[in-house]
């Protein structure tokens, strides 16, 4: 984002270069909160789908693209998250609008690079590498995670060979191509967006297909991707600052799995 947020966000005429997509989507704001510069915030049925107004005006992403979702229900997450706004812009208490912002500005024009980048994620997917002791790990990863590879066979055609503590394992080549199938077949940027998202966040791009598909709820999803935290915590106590990190990430996923389920 530039020094003058409202230039950015409505798209005044200027004479300065147009900003990086990638660096812009990925930007987590500055220690100098923008002050909020406008009273109401709202959405407004277009061409290129429900559009963010401030002020009745329309709002651009952080790269001057229409920032613009395909559904009214997610257009209205938008306007709460910039209605709740104080005195200032805090992009940390907007994770939806900056997941948009990335699916516009950093997806959208680079949709097989994200896939390659998803697809990676085939051959080392969280749910394939197990403990090897003690027995109530290796129970709980069993009775979270092998549902999941269940559904993954039967619904996409994929079938992961398991691994022992962090012993790479080759998976067969059919079972890639067909989870990278899967990950090519998700409609829009929005979705691809948040699948990403769900993914990193997770370690699992099983998990996140699971919840793009409705497998799994995100509750769900978050528990599957944390047995081993969950185990440590029951054996050693929590930590606060590390349940606190936590949090945060939780809110991501949230907000990535809202997006989802509002953009199919």
């Amino acid at each position: 984002m530039s020094d003058d947020v409202t230039k950015d966000w409505l798209g005044e005429p200027s004479d300065a270069p147009r900003p990086d997509p990638l660096r812009a989507a990925r930007s987590q704001g500055k220690p100098a909160l923008p002050k909020r510069f406008y009273k109401e915030a709202g959405f407004a049925d277009g061409e290129g789908g429900f559009r963010l107004t401030l002020d009745g005006r329309p709002a651009n992403t952080p790269a001057r693209n229409p920032l613009a979702v395909p559904s009214r229900a997610l257009a209205e997450v938008l306007a709460t998250e910039w209605g709740a706004q104080g005195e200032s812009i805090d992009p940390a208490r907007m994770p939806v609008t900056r997941l948009v912002n990335t699916a516009i500005d950093g997806v959208a024009p680079r949709r097989d690079a994200v896939i390659d980048d998803l697809s990676a994620y085939a051959g080392t997917d969280l749910v394939a590498y197990r403990a090897a002791s003690p027995e109530r790990l290796v129970a709980a990863q069993a009775e979270t995670w092998d549902p999941i590879l269940d559904w993954a066979h039967e619904a996409l055609g994929a079938r992961l060979i398991l691994s022992e503590g962090v012993m790479h394992v080759d998976q067969p080549e059919g079972s890639v191509r067909a989870i990278r199938g899967a990950v090519a077949a998700t409609e829009g940027p929005f979705r691809l967006a948040a699948l990403h998202t769900m993914t990193t966040l997770t370690g699992s791009l099983l998990i996140a297909l699971a919840v793009l598909h409705g497998r799994l709820s995100p509750d769900e999803a978050w528990a599957a991707a944390h047995v081993d935290e969950t185990y440590q915590a029951s054996v050693w106590g929590r930590d606060a600052e590390a349940e606190q990190r936590l949090a945060l990430r939780r809110a991501e996923f949230d907000a990535a799995a809202q997006v989802a389920a509002l953009s199919a």
